[in-house]
Order: structure tokens, then C-alpha cells, then sequence
């Protein structure tokens, strides 16, 4: 399942678990600085991605990456940011895209179980802020429901 929020002129994109921020060029003047909240599910031990930040301009090339900080590092696990590529179809006016992107991934100790918080900073070119408070549930590999 896709769906797409729309926060000031940022599009945040969620798929499943993770979230993701791509920033446009502004439409009309917005906060400098903006705080998003949410929540993800991991398993112990475990990759799990926890965010994903591109920007795709309007004629659907990539601009400039954001600067990305971890201002209050989570208590339990690790987070570690990579660098991808990012593959979208039917985003926005963009049939098809491939653009640069970096991901954020958290892993919890194989021990640890229960929530852990983390804060993301993230800095767009143009002086655009926006702060991520990220709650992590950790849960251990055979205690998730199945449907």
C-alpha cells in the first residue's frame, strides 16, 4: 500500500513501515522549521528501515540531497544512513523515476524488546528544516501476529 501526504510543499511518502521525505520546490512560503511524529515496528535484532530522503524536482530530476543528522540517538538500538537510488512510478507528473536518495535503517539489540525513541534532523537546500521524532516498538521475531 502507497499513500502520500503532502506537508507544506514537502511530499512524505510511506510505504509499509518506513517513511520517506522528498522535498519540491515551495509553491508558497512554509515553516522553517516543521516536527513530524511517528511510529515503527521492528523485530530484534533486524534491519528495518526507518526513513528514506530524496528530492525530486518538478521536472522530475534530482536536486540536491538533504543534510541529515541523529540529534537524540535512540537508547537501545543503532541507526546507520546509506546511500541508494530510489525508484518511483506515477509520482506526481513523474511516469518513472530514478533518483539519488539516502536511507535510514535502526536495528535493535537482539536482547532488547519494547519501545526505543530516536530524533532525526533533516536540512533541505533553501533553509528548510524538518525535525523526525521516531518512536521505534521493538518485538521479537516470532511474536507478530500473522494474517
Amino acid at each position: 500500500m502507497r499513500v502520500i501526504l503532502l506537508q507544506a510543499c514537502a511530499a512524505v511518502l510511506i510505504w509499509g513501515c518506513f517513511g520517506a521525505a522528498a522535498a519540491q520546490a515551495p509553491a508558497q512560503p512554509f515553516p522553517q522549521e516543521t516536527t513530524v511524529e511517528r511510529q515503527v515496528r521492528a523485530l530484534a535484532n533486524r534491519d528495518t528501515q526507518i526513513g528514506l530522503y530524496l528530492n525530486v524536482l518538478p521536472d522530475c530530476t534530482s536536486g540536491p540531497l538533504p543534510t541529515i543528522r541523529l540529534v537524540t540517538p535512540p537508547a537501545a538500538g543503532k541507526v546507520v544512513v546509506k546511500s541508494a537510488k530510489a525508484k518511483a512510478t506515477n509520482y506526481k507528473a513523474c511516469l518513472a523515476l530514478e533518483v539519488p536518495a539516502y536511507v535510514a535503517f535502526y536495528k535493535a539489540p537482539p536482547e532488547f524488546l519494547g519501545d526505543d525513541a530516536l530524533t532525526i534532523e533533516v536540512k533541505y537546500q533553501g533553509g528548510r528544516t524538518e525535525i523526525q521524532k521516531i518512536t521505534v516498538k521493538v518485538s521479537a521475531p516470532g511474536g507478530q501476529q500473522k494474517i
